[in-house]
């Protein structure tokens, strides 16, 4: 009981430095939002065929103000429809997976879980091939991606309701067993593929990428996104409760069998949706999380909005650095890696006495 008092009085404690904070938390609102937007008319800007920046702002604007044309017609061809799709999917994206990641982590009181904890990415990985090795179109690949990624958290939250033991360590272990297995099944069919096409095709998919998506793609997909989303945002306190600890939470009146169904499902369609389509995108729902609680603090409130914004502004650098370090577009699955790694360490070495 005493425990209980200290926890929540923590909790209360931690709302209270969230009001006092509130300038704090407007400036880096500010400061981040500024940030997105230079780089996301930055992203419409750089490639292959470049166009000046101030051309770009004005061929950005020029379908809400009047503006005199002085740029051709190629070049807005360029930016409506080709860049501000994949610059558009790359906010989205990585504001999503790192949303999903922050829940996770709050759910599982856990700073060391992604989204793919329940494997949801390998189902997706897996439907994606599957639908490739048939032969099938961008949009069966699309859609089997985020049935297969539904149907493996869906084995992964079975498993402990078939052994009669609900503990989260069995959910966790659940999952980590299915993302095993999706990956044998994910070996097998790259072994069977055609190695002329298919294999190809399956292993860029896995690699992630935003070279061709389209608004037309997006929009089936929008729903399973942006409304679990903003759900997540509504209940967003409630993390903070969860946070405290099963007999706390309970104490304080939330159904906990409910509350994380709730959020776990949320984070599953919303991990599904991205997967599906821009294929395996690493790091993102684990390192940026991590930061935004090193700048704004552990309040979710403020954290996840946070989040969000960091994670775009993060997709968004990782698109313009693929476009421009070679002459061919490297996949977002390589520099996803390739900076997310070392920068996870020293977050972890930043915030070693934080996760004793």
């Amino acid at each position: 009981m005493t425990d209980t008092v200290k926890k929540t009085s923590a909790l209360s404690t931690l709302n209270g430095k969230s009001r006092s904070n509130k300038w704090e938390f407007a400036l880096v609102i500010a400061i981040s939002l500024i940030s997105l937007f230079v780089l996301f008319t930055t992203s419409l800007a750089v490639g292959r065929y470049s166009i000046p920046f101030d051309y770009t702002l004005k061929i950005l604007f020029s379908k809400i103000f009047f503006i005199e044309k002085v740029w051709g017609d190629i070049q807005e061809a360029v930016v409506f429809n080709l860049r501000l799709p994949r610059s558009t999917a790359a906010v989205l994206i990585g504001a999503a997976l790192s949303l999903s990641g922050a829940t996770y982590q709050s759910i599982f009181k856990n700073p060391l879980v992604s989204p793919d904890l329940l494997g949801v990415s390998g189902g997706a990985c897996v439907g994606a091939a599957i639908a490739i090795l048939m032969s099938a179109g961008s949009t069966i690949i699309q859609l089997g991606a985020f049935a297969g990624g539904l149907i493996a958290v869906g084995i992964t939250v079975s498993i402990p309701t078939l052994i009669r033991n609900t503990s989260t360590i069995i959910l966790v272990l659940s999952g980590i067993v299915i993302s095993s297995l999706m990956s044998s099944i994910i070996s097998i069919i790259k072994f069977v593929a055609d190695t002329d096409t298919q294999l190809a095709e399956i292993t860029y998919w896995l690699m992630g990428s935003f070279a061709s998506i389209s608004f037309i793609q997006m929009l089936p997909v929008l729903p399973t996104i942006i409304i679990p989303v903003v759900i997540i945002l509504l209940m967003r306190y409630r993390l903070n409760v969860l946070s405290l600890g099963d007999m706390e939470a309970k104490s304080l009146g939330i159904n906990l069998g409910y509350t994380r169904g709730i959020f776990i499902l949320c984070s599953t369609l919303i991990t599904a949706g991205c997967v599906s389509l821009s294929g395996t995108i690493g790091w993102v729902g684990l390192v940026i999380p991590h930061t935004a609680r090193m700048i704004i603090g552990a309040d979710n409130k403020r954290m996840l909005p946070v989040t969000m914004i960091f994670g775009g502004i993060f997709m968004l650098a990782i698109d313009i650095l693929s476009r421009t370090i070679t002459s061919a577009e490297l996949r977002l699955g390589i520099l996803t890696g390739i900076i997310g790694a070392p920068f996870f360490l020293f977050i972890l070495f930043k915030q070693k006495e934080q996760l004793k």
